[in-house]
């Protein structure tokens, strides 16, 4: 009888990934992926300004840079179903992000960026450090289709969007990106102002202070590994490939889960055939025990912690997610002493997470 999982995985790593890029009528560059070549000719597109991000400013107290960026203020905002500016266009119809009538993964710079390569040069305030917000921030569109998820989109799609995130991690470590970020954000409770299925990835001029301190751990020997391992039991809710999922038993969020290399990877980069199977069945799958559990589309926060420049024989990937709910229906907000302190108050146990999902 035959596995239909190996199958699927054996047609996928028999597939050559295609890759074209394409300049935008205003400049912008957008980068099409598919397991098919694509050959299409692009049909009208919108011209206009492109803003060329923000500033970062530095912050005495916390000892971190911020990003500031007013022009996004007037970023697109909740558009009908009609004016989805991440669907494919249409003949005839107004011009989209993406001038084309059919693609499978696209990728283009944002229009609203918070970092870019020609960042303007920053207010002079006394006493204030500034420098330019050099970096990029690209769009990352999952499907042409107007609804679905990770878990919905299937295995194939989930391995063609792996593959082009180690490019984007390629090109834009190449450009002297010092850090970059996949990251998805899902549902109205984040703040997600265009439900088409997507994501981003932002690449930043400097190491931001939360992997800055996960860099330094792994440098002074936290083991990763170890903690999968000895914890698997409890703490661990779905294995596939050499990866497992599971919720730290220090978690911030209720129902928070990493996805991981068992054994120490820097990146995906570093993935073989059997890691970038078991990854993505494992985003896949999460994402369906989410949306069993809380009955609904869940709010969650995705983002994916590879190894900053400079840091790939120490540091340990992980996929980490953050739902923004703590049972269904009930929100996790978080208020005056997580943003004030930044210590969060938990509302589920770790290990009763694990427990409740590992079940699903």
């Amino acid at each position: 009888m035959i596995d239909r999982q190996s199958e699927l995985t054996r047609q996928i790593n028999q597939k050559k990934v295609h890759k074209r890029q394409f300049t935008k009528r205003d400049g912008r560059d957008l980068f099409l992926y598919g397991f098919e070549a694509h050959t299409e000719t692009a049909l009208e597109q919108d011209g206009g300004e492109v803003a060329k991000g923000g500033e970062l400013r530095y912050h005495p107290l916390r000892q971190e840079w911020n990003v500031y960026a007013p022009h996004r203020q007037n970023r697109t905002f909740k558009p009908s179903s009609a004016n989805d500016p991440l669907a494919p266009s249409k003949l005839g119809g107004a011009p989209t992000e993406i001038p084309f009538t059919q693609f499978e993964i696209a990728i283009f710079e944002n229009k609203f960026t918070s970092l870019h390569k020609d960042a303007p040069t920053p207010m002079s305030i006394t006493g204030l450090k500034s420098k330019l917000a050099k970096g990029r921030c690209d769009v990352v569109v999952y499907t042409a289709a107007d609804s679905g998820s990770l878990a919905t989109i299937g295995q194939a799609r989930r391995r063609l969007l792996i593959e082009t995130w180690v490019d984007r991690y390629e090109a834009l470590f190449d450009q002297g990106c010092d850090f970059v970020l996949p990251f998805e954000n899902r549902g109205e409770e984040v703040g997600v102002t265009l439900p088409h299925p997507h994501g981003q990835i932002y690449a930043f001029p400097f190491i931001p202070d939360v992997q800055a301190k996960a860099a330094k751990a792994f440098r002074n020997g936290y083991d990763l590994s170890a903690d999968i391992k000895r914890n698997a039991e409890v703490y661990g809710v779905a294995n596939a490939g050499g990866m497992q999922a599971f919720c730290p038993p220090y978690t911030r969020f209720p129902y928070e889960t990493w996805i991981a290399p068992i054994e120490k990877i820097a990146g995906p980069w570093d993935f073989n055939e059997t890691q970038s199977d078991g990854f993505g069945h494992l985003l896949g799958e999460m994402t369906r025990k989410y949306d069993e559990f809380f009955q609904r589309p869940t709010a969650y926060m995705l983002s994916l912690h590879a190894a900053p420049k400079g840091e790939d024989n120490t540091f340990h990937f992980t996929a980490q997610f953050y739902p923004l709910l703590r049972a269904p229906n009930r929100v996790k907000y978080l208020a005056s002493v997580e943003q004030s302190t930044g210590a969060f108050t938990v509302d589920v146990m770790p290990e009763t997470a694990a427990k409740t999902l590992r079940t699903l």
